[in-house]
């Protein structure tokens, strides 16, 4: 049975330095793409609220090739353990 998407997206934030949304979404495509949350709007919230619950945090932001502001986050070591222990391979 498939995680659920924001359980994806916290397991994946783990295996990498730092990531954006636009990294999230090609990592995760082909399992998750037909997820109606699947979009740019509903990961960057489930970034943020992942932020907010002091699981990541902010690594730093740039622009992107069309001038949008792109936020990227990262899995602290506190953060990456609390996500491990409850959420399984």
């Amino acid at each position: 049975m498939k995680k659920p998407l924001n359980f994806a997206i916290l397991k994946y934030m783990t295996t990498v330095n730092e990531a954006c949304t636009e990294d999230v979404l090609c990592a995760l495509k082909d399992g998750y793409s037909s997820f109606r949350a699947f979009n740019k709007s509903d990961v960057l919230n489930a970034l943020l609220t992942a932020e907010a619950n002091g699981l990541l945090e902010e690594s730093r932001y740039d622009l992107d090739d069309e001038g949008q502001v792109r936020m990227f986050f990262r899995a602290h070591a506190e953060g990456a353990a609390t996500i491990n222990r409850y959420i399984s391979n």
